[in-house]
């Protein structure tokens, strides 16, 4: 069997889109041609989300962070991410559906989890599609390694600048976002 790509996808987006509606304990996305599994969030998980909503409110109540909002990804718009967090001017989403053009996102959030294909989904697969659609900045929460890495300045598919941060350091998210992280609560999440 030949492996799937995004030239040669799995199967048919739309047949993805009728599979993932009947997903109920799992999150289903299309990466790069290939059906993906994404574990439903944990407790630990589930609060860092939180508390970054909270930060992108208090920092910048004109936008929100909008959890698990699908997105179009990748080339030509053949991806379905569904990050655990796109950050986006209030009411951006509203009258679209499930899936919404990443235009207009001015970042994405994911948060490792602890399943086998978090490295290549969340430190590869998503990062790339995030920077095809040119999301500014892609923040990641490494759960395993302790840090926040920051992407951005994306141009040809790829992140030109990435930094990384320990648990407890003070993070600046950069231009178009604009705020600053003090991030030692953080560590309250560590298991």
């Amino acid at each position: 069997m030949t492996p799937s790509t995004a030239d040669q996808p799995q199967m048919p987006v739309e047949e993805f889109e009728r599979i993932a509606r009947t997903a109920e304990t799992v999150r289903l996305e299309f990466l790069n041609g290939r059906l993906e599994v994404k574990p439903v969030p944990d407790g630990d998980h589930g609060a860092i989300v939180m508390w970054l909503l909270r930060q992108c409110m208090l920092h910048r109540p004109e936008l929100a962070l909008y959890p698990e909002q699908g997105l179009l990804t990748e080339t030509y718009r053949n991806g379905r991410a569904r990050p655990d967090g796109a950050l986006a001017p209030l009411d951006h989403f509203v009258g679209h559906g499930e899936w919404a053009s990443a235009d207009g996102v001015l970042m994405t959030l994911e948060v490792t989890s602890h399943d086998r294909d978090t490295d290549r989904r969340d430190r590869v697969e998503k990062r790339d599609g995030y920077a095809g659609t040119d999301i500014p900045v892609y923040l990641l929460v490494d759960r395993d390694a302790e840090t926040l890495v920051v992407y951005s300045e994306p141009r040809g598919g790829k992140y030109m600048s990435r930094l990384t941060h320990p648990y407890g350091a003070t993070v600046k998210l950069p231009h178009p976002v604009g705020i600053t992280l003090e991030t030692e609560k953080l560590k309250d999440y560590t298991r």
